[in-house]
């Protein structure tokens, strides 16, 4: 190399010294070539300067001698430190080779170009920052450098920068955004910290509004803190706090539907602070945001609803989980019932920006609205202007989450209730939308009564009684008995025909169809279906039937319930089944306090009413003789009951038919029957009951039961010594049943009708089971 022609105005001596591979040597050629440009900056000659950098970069920082790459690092900061202002005209030509030596492999080489942009960036200051991106991609490689040094100058080099920014007013944020976005995804743990540190700083900075830009990086930030590191973590979690302060103080300004699929995801992570902080933040956007949020309630809820069902272990993340799911049911109005679909959908995946800038179109979209008084605490939910936007409630991307979830027989408990909750929710809110999904729910919702939980249940039972009498589920045209809503599948029952139709005698007062004013089409769907759930697993109604029943007394007319069920059972093919189902009824009807009030309607048989559902109910109670006779004793019909247990010699006695009679005798003995006793005062008014309760005992054998009902027909009074100056009066009892008009040949003339099915039916089984025996003997 001719030094004199090619690297003039560099003295040869500096030339040598720049090469050199001795460090001080080095540093005094600096010196000169800092003399040297000092003077070309007095005399304003500024292609000799650029001629030096020009030199100084191409001839000794690129060359591929690693001295001379330390002599041109060097030289390159004596110019920025010989220019001082004026180095910021010159920038672009002094960093661009320093930038290139951050990747040399030689560490003490990397080291000098630290120390040499170190000192250009402390020259030039703010004239740095239209550079800042190269400055950072540089940085962030060097913060995972494996050399301590290296990575010790890096560090001096960033802070110089973070201080420069943080005096400036002229930082491009936009131009930044890209590359912060790129780099937030490493994985190694110094170029996280070194992100992270960043972030915290331009957080700082008041003219720096990094939240617009939030939506860019949020994924990032959860993504570093699932670190290893513990120190990472816990500055992730210090930035991510400091947003969610930050957007606190300024919701109407934060893009809250950008970031909502994005906290979904994390609130499904499998580190427990992640998916703690994710659901503290989507708490917050809930409560924040309002109904912005509706257009991602399915995501929401397949996040939040599995952590209901966390146990101590995680019990902060349930309760934060809690929260959000009560939170964002209460978004869910009556309005949403009503709104044009067509008109009033956002997109999938809506703007902040068009989310914010759409006036309000209706005041009754506010939460207030809803009528939740709830809605005015403060404390618990922040009404802010975001939730004024008009937004459609994604009804089928909810419910087909809350099948989803009911048919997962591994989810907990807590989270079965809550999404049974969500459906009785949804249909007392949108009842009109939610019947369009009421078929494909209907299976799932009979099978969900066969749970573990009686917490589930009773919330079960809660949708299919709100479902079977909404009036959203009434079918145009039909009654509510109108069979022609009640289509066969593999989960119902055969419908049959209304009752008055069915009737042969055509009998005054015995047509049984279920009069439901107050239930929709789908309640005797509800009341098919449940009973043959009963028929098809006879354990659930050993074991829960009662339960169920009783319960659904409370939440529908009970009345309906038991005209609708004796009214199916009236056809049913299956008669040990129908006689099961009779004597559980029965049951029911006699010792539930549920029942007390259709107790009462059905003692007196005062009304036409009272005496059509005697009717109804006698005609299926015939599937089990015992239980029609203590149906007679509850409604006062001792005469009618005389005639049956005389009937009694025709039937098949068994053992089964035994121990019900020993029931029947154990409940007259029970509060219920109490005015029945007190009548055995009346031996003239009353001979049909004495006569019933003595045929009941010659029917046992000499049992407990017959002797408590011998003792207590000893303690019946002599009618002689019981007479009194008004006993010439006629009797009340023969005068209240002429005066119903109910033809009770017809019905004993039923009675055996019913029962000689039976005893066919009895004797197909038998004979059955005794060809089975002859094949097995073969």
């Amino acid at each position: 190399m001719n030094a004199e022609r090619d690297l003039a105005p560099l003295a040869p001596s500096v030339v040598r010294a720049l090469n050199d591979k001795l460090y001080e040597k080095r540093k005094v050629a600096a010196l000169e070539i800092e003399k040297l440009v000092r003077e070309f900056v007095a005399q304003n000659n500024t292609s000799q300067i650029k001629h030096v950098i020009q030199i100084l970069s191409q001839e000794f920082a690129l060359s591929q001698h690693p001295h001379s790459r330390k002599g041109g690092l060097i030289g390159l900061a004596a110019c920025s430190i010989a220019l001082g202002k004026d180095s910021g005209l010159y920038l672009k030509e002094l960093i661009e080779p320093v930038l290139t030596c951050f990747n040399d492999a030689d560490s003490r080489l990397r080291y000098y170009a630290c120390e040499a942009l170190y000192n250009i960036v402390k020259v030039a200051r703010g004239s740095v920052l239209p550079h800042f991106n190269v400055l950072f991609d540089g940085l962030s490689k060097l913060a995972a450098d494996p050399d301590p040094n290296v990575k010790s100058g890096s560090e001096l080099l960033d802070r110089l920068l973070k201080d420069i920014v943080t005096e400036s007013n002229q930082f491009d944020l936009v131009g930044f955004i890209p590359l912060l976005r790129e780099r937030i995804y490493s994985n190694n743990q110094y170029a996280r910290q070194f992100i992270i540190s960043w972030i915290l700083v331009l957080e700082s900075v008041p003219d720096i509004n990094l939240l617009d830009y939030l939506p860019e990086i949020l994924d990032g930030l959860f993504q570093i803190l699932g670190d290893n590191s513990k120190e990472i973590r816990k500055m992730c979690e210090v930035a991510l706090g400091e947003f969610l302060k930050e957007i606190k103080k300024n919701p109407s300004s934060v893009k809250f539907a950008e970031m909502a699929n994005i906290l979904v995801i994390h609130c499904q992570a499998a580190d427990d602070l992640i998916q703690l902080t994710a659901m503290c933040w989507m708490r917050e956007f809930i409560q924040l945001a309002g109904r912005v949020m509706l257009p991602y309630s399915s995501g929401i809820l397949t996040a939040v609803l599995p952590c209901l069902s966390y146990d101590d272990r995680k019990k902060n993340i349930k309760e934060v989980a809690n929260v959000c799911n009560q939170s964002l049911m209460k978004l869910v109005i009556p309005e949403d019932d009503e709104m044009d679909e067509a008109k009033q959908t956002l997109p999938a995946e809506p703007t902040s920006e068009e989310s914010l800038s759409k006036p309000e179109a209706a005041s009754n979209s506010s939460l207030d609205a809803s009528g939740d008084s709830n809605f005015s605490n403060s404390s618990v939910f922040t009404v802010t202007s975001c939730e004024r936007i008009q937004v459609t409630l994604n009804l089928d991307g909810i419910v087909q989450v809350l099948d989803c979830h009911l048919h997962d027989t591994s989810i907990g408990m807590m989270t079965r209730i809550a999404v049974l909750k969500w459906l009785y929710h949804l249909y007392i809110k949108t009842p009109r939308k939610m019947f369009r999904h009421t078929d494909s729910l209907f299976p799932i919702l009979l099978r969900t009564l066969s749970d573990e939980s009686d917490e589930v249940i009773l919330k079960d039972l809660e949708v299919l009684a709100e479902i079977a009498s909404s009036p959203a589920g009434q079918t145009e045209g039909h009654g509510p008995s109108d069979v022609s809503d009640v289509r066969p599948s593999p989960v119902e029952l055969h419908v049959p025909a209304r009752a008055g139709q069915l009737s042969s005698s055509g009998t005054k007062g015995l047509e049984c169809s279920p009069s439901t004013p107050t239930m929709n089409s789908y309640f005797y769907k509800f009341m098919i279906n449940l009973l043959k759930r009963f028929s098809s697993e006879r354990k659930l109604l050993d074991t829960r039937g009662a339960f169920i029943i009783r319960q659904l007394c409370l939440l529908l007319n009970a009345e309906n319930i038991f005209h609708s069920m004796a009214d199916i059972l009236l056809r049913e093919e299956d008669l040990k089944f129908a006689s099961t189902m009779v004597h559980t009824l029965n049951t029911i009807l006699l010792t539930s306090s549920e029942l007390f009030q259709l107790r009462n309607q059905l003692k007196d048989l005062k009304t036409p009413e009272s005496r059509n559902l005697f009717c109804c109910l006698y005609r299926s109670w015939c599937h089990n003789p015992v239980t029609t006779v203590s149906l007679c004793f509850l409604t006062q019909n001792y005469k009618h009951a005389y005639d049956l247990i005389q009937k009694f010699g025709d039937l098949e006695v068994t053992v089964d038919f035994l121990t019900e009679v020993d029931k029947l005798v154990q409940l007259i003995e029970c509060p219920i029957f109490t005015y029945l006793r007190l009548q055995l005062l009346d031996v003239k008014n009353n001979p049909y009951l004495i006569k019933a309760l003595y045929g009941l005992l010659m029917l046992l054998p000499q049992s407990s039961a017959f002797q408590l009902l011998s003792h207590r027909l000893q303690c019946v009074p002599n009618p002689e010594l019981m007479q009194t100056t008004d006993s010439t009066k006629p009797s009340t009892s023969f005068k209240r049943a002429s005066a119903s008009n109910i033809d009770y040949t017809e019905l004993l003339q039923h009675f055996e009708k019913v029962q000689n099915k039976h005893l066919e039916a009895r004797h197909q089984r038998a004979g059955r089971a005794e060809q089975l025996d002859r094949r097995v003997v073969l």
